[in-house]
């Protein structure tokens, strides 16, 4: 038997047995003679391209229109007539999605997801907004909290590194004190006896530095003398405590500075009359209650910029010998009528000489106001950085906008402060911010001076002094041109160069006056 089907349509079936006995036939109807032809690859393969290019096209519109319309469109339906008539609901995502984030501003925060995967992973199976909305604030206020308890450590990390005494300087005042009660020589007398009569000789100048850092006072002299015109004109007066009396006298005797003259003078050698001894005592006593009373303040621990002004008044500098008893320098040099003041983190760049020869026109001091910043006061440089002006006598005294003039090199024609009340004025207002609970000021020398010296104060071209080079922020944006065009450098503030919290891009600056050749400074490691 055979059974054919024939390839251009079922148009015919023929079954017959293999001898030819019987046959049956089948034919079908077709549509015509068109209903037969062939389709040819021509056809098809267009066809093929145009679907290839057009089905991807409309498998993404869809995806994107259902994920668009998710968060607003909950059927099909409207999923479809945004697929047919093109109706944009970005808008009312947009007004949705802030709706939910006003109502998660003003609602209480959750615990929320504790990584932004974990918050991906959560929204990517809930698209209501609201919740959305609250998750992600949940996430930003833990992020934010930890953002604020890393910087306060950071603060109070920096705040102890600032005040503490690095291992190398303390090995040099060991090995010097050591050299001091073996050596004859190191304990040889300053100056020597030729060069005593101009320690009072009015036509020298006279440079008074306060200090219990031994290096820091050897990079002050070296880089004065190094820079000077004349040397031989210079005369240094350091003061310094008891304890670091010795050490200090030591490196100035075996290290001694050609031309000039170095005088060192420990506090126990002074005669001062009973009044002035009484004055002295009472003075540290208020500053040591003030520093007590304000360390004993509740503060809020969240990262601030008063947090961090809190921290450095309670430096131990805040208080300390040196820094109060620059309000008497007319006591410590009786016989002097001009000094030029310094302090231990300054560097000489360039001559000074100039400073002698400055009228100050009948005004106790001369200062810097304005430093590197130009026209304007540098930045937290104003009264009212240091004063509180909600109180009424701190008011009622100053002007809150005033530059605050600056410590680091100032000159004093001690002639004119001993025809004035300065060093009372000083006292005075100390006992005034004890009694009103440390309201007037924080901890700090500078605060009651601005007041004492008021009226008192001449002005020194700004150009002399680049000051807060101890502040990231301020060093970072003094240009390279003013700092080595600047007389003096000071570096004011926590990172002191002689610390490892110092920035290395101005560090150099200091480093290269140390004389690393000093056989102890090698043997304590200290490196320029």
């Amino acid at each position: 038997m055979k059974f054919y089907i024939s390839t251009k349509g079922i148009r015919r079936v023929t079954i017959s047995n293999e001898d030819g006995k019987g046959s049956a036939k089948t034919t079908t109807t077709g549509t015509g003679a068109g209903s037969g032809r062939r389709i040819s690859a021509r056809t098809v393969f267009p066809v093929v391209v145009v679907l290839g290019i057009v089905l991807p096209f409309l498998f993404v519109r869809i995806a994107i229109l259902m994920l668009e319309s998710a968060a607003v469109c909950s059927s099909l339906e409207c999923a479809g007539l945004r697929f047919f008539n093109g109706v944009d609901t970005s808008l009312e995502l947009r007004d949705e999605l802030i709706r939910a984030l006003v109502e998660a501003n003003d609602g209480d925060v959750n615990e929320g997801a504790g990584s932004f995967n974990e918050l991906v992973k959560e929204m990517t199976s809930n698209q209501d907004l609201k919740a959305f909305a609250f998750k992600t604030k949940s996430v930003l206020s833990q992020l934010e909290r930890k953002v604020q308890l890393a910087r306060q450590q950071e603060s109070v990390f920096w705040h102890l590194a600032s005040h503490g005494v690095p291992k190398s300087l303390h090995c040099l005042c060991l090995k010097l004190a050591e050299e001091y009660a073996v050596n004859a020589m190191a304990r040889s007398r300053l100056p020597p006896p030729e060069f005593v009569s101009r320690l009072v000789d009015p036509t020298f100048h006279h440079i008074a530095l306060l200090t219990d850092n031994v290096l820091a006072a050897s990079v002050v002299v070296t880089s004065a003398v190094e820079t000077s015109i004349n040397p031989e004109k210079l005369v240094f007066h350091i003061v310094t405590d008891k304890k670091t009396y010795a050490p200090m006298h030591a490196w100035f005797a075996t290290n001694s500075v050609k031309s000039a003259v170095v005088e060192v003078k420990g506090l126990h050698q002074y005669d001062w009359s009973e009044e002035v001894n009484t004055g002295v005592k009472e003075m540290l006593e208020t500053n040591h209650l003030i520093w007590k009373q304000y360390y004993n303040k509740e503060k809020d621990l969240r990262y601030t910029q008063e947090h961090s002004t809190y921290l450095e008044a309670l430096r131990p500098s805040s208080v300390s010998l040196m820094n109060q008893l620059r309000m008497y320098t007319p006591e410590l040099f009786p016989d002097l009528r001009k000094i030029v003041f310094l302090d231990d983190d300054v560097v000489i760049q360039h001559d000074i000489s100039s400073l002698w020869e400055l009228d100050l026109n009948g005004k106790v001091i001369g200062s810097v106001f304005k430093s590197w910043c130009g026209d304007s006061c540098c930045p937290g440089s104003k009264y009212m950085n240091y004063l509180n002006f909600s109180h009424p006598q701190v008011s009622s005294k100053l002007h809150a906008d005033h530059c605050a003039w600056l410590y680091g090199m100032n000159i004093f024609d001690l002639e004119a402060w001993r025809r004035t009340n300065i060093t009372e004025t000083y006292r005075h207002w100390l006992k005034l911010n004890l009694e009103s609970g440390t309201t007037m000021w924080n901890p700090g020398v500078l605060p009651p001076a601005l007041i004492a010296f008021e009226g008192q104060v001449h002005p020194i071209n700004s150009s002399m002094l680049v000051s807060e080079l101890g502040y990231r922020h301020q060093s970072e944006e003094i240009s390279r041109e003013k700092l080595e065009a600047a007389p003096i450098i000071h570096f004011s503030g926590p990172a002191k160069p002689w610390l490892e919290i110092g920035f290395p891009e101005v560090r150099s600056l200091w480093s290269r006056r140390v004389n690393i050749s000093n056989k102890f400074i090698r043997r304590c490691r200290i490196t320029g």
